[in-house]
């Protein structure tokens, strides 16, 4: 997504674009396109490199060689920077977008190429682009180059998340709740590094206290259909109080809906989703991993990852503390997002990075 939101925003009269995808298109890929942009893709399956695949993308770079190949994330830094260079030594900036490197959250193959990575990142990329200053340390850790590292935060569109008066009735009305019922959210896809066992934990200590707050949950994967998220929440007694709305396309208007946006995560490098609720003046609380303290700074609350309890004591202390309180939260928190997170500011760096490497 931020992909896309980066496309949407870059000045395309000095700057032309084209998306090569590893795999399928995807949703997002569809997004890009009515952006205008041309979105190819190699159709890989997931997890089976393809060298036949890679063949075609060398192909690709050199019949239309671009200024700069920029790849996001670790896959296609190290597929995209290897076609780059034998495609005529294209200059290449790496994406990393990642803060957690554990077996827990993710797979062998995942760590085995970002390790690769590493080995290979004094020869490959120009720079490193990551969005967190916590991925940056786990990655000079790892072996990472630093001297090429360069921190570029997400950004937010402020036009599309904004504060909606009409979010919080429509929402309502739709889960079919009382139009004054608390609502705690999280919009992640269903992933161990998003820990939503973690925030069910937590939902369930503070239904116990105030049976009155509901719980929304949407993203990929999270439907009745998945039976390990259904089974968390069936176990802690919350199947009419914990709503999972699946995929959405009204994220804004979702967001915009929640009393309190949340961020369960164990893993994490810049977090989209606390900055889309934060511009929609909507406090958040958090778990302290990657860059998420620094996103919220005083203008929402930050407690230890893998803690129900202390996610659900405050949860708790927010809904206490009242409306006034967390409308007075939310506004600091949009003009957070305003003075250090604005999406137009943030294309601007990837557009004079772009233009300092293809001098």
């Amino acid at each position: 997504m931020m992909l896309y939101k980066l496309l949407s925003t870059i000045d395309r009269n000095t700057i032309d674009c084209e998306v090569i995808s590893l795999t399928d298109i995807g949703p997002v890929g569809v997004k890009i396109q009515k952006l205008g942009i041309p979105v190819r893709s190699l159709k890989m399956k997931r997890g089976r490199p393809s060298p036949k695949a890679f063949y075609c993308l060398v192909r690709m770079l050199k019949l239309l060689p671009p200024t700069v190949v920029q790849t996001w994330m670790y896959h296609s830094d190290l597929i995209g920077g290897l076609a780059a260079k034998l495609a005529g030594n294209i200059p290449v900036v790496w994406g990393i977008r990642h803060s957690d490197l554990s077996p827990q959250g993710n797979k062998r193959s995942t760590i085995w190429t970002a390790k690769l990575c590493a080995a290979l990142s004094n020869i490959i990329p120009k720079h490193i682009i990551c969005n967190s200053k916590a991925a940056v340390k786990v990655h000079v850790d790892l072996g990472y180059s630093k001297d090429k590292m360069i921190v570029i935060p997400n950004g937010f569109d402020l036009q599309n998340f904004k504060p909606d008066n009409t979010a919080p009735k429509a929402i309502r009305q739709e889960l079919n709740i009382a139009h004054d019922a608390i609502l705690i959210g999280m919009v992640a896809r269903f992933d161990p590094l998003k820990d939503h066992k973690n925030f069910i934990a937590a939902a369930s200590i503070l239904h116990g206290n105030m049976p009155m707050v509901h719980f929304l949950l949407c993203g990929d994967g999270i439907t009745d259909k998945n039976s390990q998220l259904t089974q968390w929440i069936n176990q802690a007694n919350l199947h009419t109080h914990c709503h999972l709305l699946g995929r959405r396309d009204d994220i804004p208007t979702v967001a915009a809906s929640l009393d309190i946006a949340t961020s369960a995560s164990f893993g994490e490098g810049f977090s989209n989703t606390i900055g889309e609720a934060m511009a929609c003046s909507v406090p958040v609380v958090a778990t302290d991993v990657g860059d998420s303290a620094y996103i919220v700074g005083d203008t929402g609350t930050i407690v230890p990852a893998k803690n129900p309890q202390a996610l659900a004591g405050a949860w708790q202390d927010l809904i206490s503390a009242g409306k006034t309180k967390r409308d007075s939260l939310g506004e600091a928190a949009r003009r957070r997002i305003m003075t250090k997170f604005d999406l137009k500011t943030i294309g601007k760096q990837y557009e004079t990075l772009y233009q300092s490497v293809a001098i």
